[in-house]
C-alpha cells in the first residue's frame, strides 16, 4: 500500500488517544493501538507515545512521525483489516532501510483491539437475576430488561456488578442505549415469565440483527417458537442464530446451573466470534441446554 494513501494522524496527547480508542470500542468499534514501549540512542519516538487507527482513514496520535509512523500505520491498517491478526511487537531500526539517519532504534507494540460482548437479558425472573451478574464477571457488558416494576428492582442484583437494570420490554428506546448498530456480536438472551412474551421478544432480537440470540425453555417449547418462526417466513439463517435450549449441556436444574450453562455456551461464543459464520456455528449441537424440565420455568 502507498504511504501517500495513509492518514494523516491528528495530534493528540497518549491520553487522549486511549480515550479515542475506548470510545470506539463502546461503539462497537474495532481498533489497532501501537505503542512505543522502549527506545535505544537516538531516535524521534519517545516510551509512552501511542498512535490509534479508528479506520481506514482516521489515526490519532504518534509514535514519533517520520518513516518509522508510516511503516507502523501501513502494518496497523494491514491488522485492522484481518480479524486473525493478534498483538506484535516490532524493533525499527532507524537507518538507511527507514531512509532515515537517527542511528536508533525503537520497540512498538501494534495490538489489535475489540470491544466487549454486549448481553441483553430479556427477563429478571430467578435466572435472569443470577446469570446478568454472572456474565459481567466475565467481562460481557450487560443489560437486563423487565417490563414488571418488581422485577426490576436494583435491589435485587448483587453489589459490585456493572449491571444495567431497566423497567423497560426489550423493545423501548432505552434498552439498545448504548449497543452497536451492527449488532452481530451482541447477544440477546430471552427469559421472561410468559411464553407469548418469550416469543415476541426472540423475533424482536432476529429483526435487530443479534449475532446470538438464546432462549430459556423445553425442547417442545424449542420446536414450537421454531415452527412459529418457520410460519412467519423468517429466513433459515436468521432461524439459526437461535440456540433453544440455550446452554451447555452439563445437566444443570437450578436457576445459578442454568445460569453457569448459559455462560458456558457465551464464552465458547465469544472465543469464535473472529471466525467466519460457519466455524462460529461449530460444536452448538453438543452446546446446548440439558434437560426438558429444566427451563420450562424461569
Amino acid at each position: 500500500m502507498s504511504p501517500a494513501a495513509l492518514p494523516i494522524p491528528i495530534t493528540a496527547l497518549p491520553q487522549e488517544v486511549l480515550r479515542a480508542a475506548l470510545a470506539a470500542l463502546d461503539r462497537g468499534q474495532r481498533v489497532v493501538l501501537a505503542s512505543v514501549i522502549a527506545r535505544r540512542g537516538s531516535a524521534p519516538s519517545t516510551p509512552g507515545q501511542r498512535l490509534v487507527l479508528l479506520d481506514e482513514r482516521t489515526a490519532i496520535g504518534t509514535i514519533g512521525g517520520g518513516a518509522v509512523e508510516r511503516v507502523v500505520l501501513t502494518t496497523m491498517r494491514e491488522v485492522l483489516a484481518d480479524p486473525e491478526r493478534g498483538p506484535k511487537m516490532d524493533t525499527f531500526r532507524l537507518g538507511p532501510s527507514l531512509g532515515m539517519c537517527c542511528g536508533g532504534s525503537v520497540d512498538i507494540v501494534i495490538e489489535p483491539m475489540a470491544p466487549e460482548a454486549r448481553v441483553l437479558v430479556v427477563g429478571a425472573g430467578h435466572v435472569g437475576i443470577f446469570l446478568a451478574p454472572l456474565l459481567a464477571s466475565l467481562g460481557f457488558l450487560v443489560t437486563v430488561c423487565d417490563s414488571r416494576q418488581e422485577a426490576a428492582d436494583p435491589a435485587r442484583l448483587p453489589e459490585g456488578r456493572p449491571v444495567r437494570l431497566l423497567h423497560a420490554d426489550p423493545d423501548d428506546p432505552e434498552v439498545l442505549q448504548g449497543f452497536p448498530a451492527d449488532r452481530s456480536r451482541c447477544v440477546a438472551l430471552v427469559m421472561t415469565h410468559d411464553h407469548q412474551l418469550d416469543q415476541a421478544a426472540i423475533e424482536w432480537a432476529i429483526g435487530r440483527g443479534f449475532g446470538f440470540i438464546g432462549g430459556v425453555g423445553s425442547r417442545a417449547k424449542a420446536a414450537r417458537t421454531r415452527q412459529r418462526l418457520e410460519a412467519k417466513g423468517l429466513p433459515a439463517a436468521a432461524i439459526e442464530r437461535v440456540r433453544m435450549p440455550v446452554g451447555a449441556e452439563i445437566g444443570a436444574r437450578t436457576p445459578a446451573e442454568i445460569s453457569v450453562a448459559i455462560a458456558a455456551e457465551l464464552v465458547a461464543w465469544r472465543s469464535r466470534a473472529t471466525d467466519d459464520s460457519d466455524q462460529s456455528r461449530q460444536g452448538t449441537t453438543e452446546a446446548r441446554s440439558a434437560s426438558d424440565t429444566s427451563r420450562t420455568a424461569p
